[in-house]
């Protein structure tokens, strides 16, 4: 039988949620100043590369170096549901469009 780590895979999930609501926002903002850049590849890039470091980073010690398992299995279903809303969100009609 499984046991399950309950305190570990729910603060996994609210760090998780955390960090990937900040990634997504992160990117919302770098998309809309790139949009205005000279270079926005440029921006694109340097702004990807902080975003997924970050990521990664705050994962690797939410997980204890991917030693607790359910703590990194709740981090990375939080930011599979973040991304699932924030593309819902970015998808979804405005009034400046219609």
């Amino acid at each position: 039988m499984v046991t399950i780590d309950w305190p570990g895979a729910l603060m996994g999930f609210g760090v998780g949620v955390a960090m990937s609501a900040l990634y997504f926002v992160g990117l919302a903002v770098t998309v809309r100043v790139a949009l205005r850049s000279s270079r926005p590849n440029a921006m694109l890039l340097s702004s990807a590369l902080a975003r997924i470091a970050l990521l990664l980073a705050v994962g690797w010690l939410v997980s204890g170096g991917a030693t607790r398992v359910w703590a990194f299995a709740g981090y990375g279903l939080a930011f599979f549901l973040v991304r699932f809303l924030a593309t819902m969100l970015a998808r979804a009609p405005r009034p400046e469009d219609a």
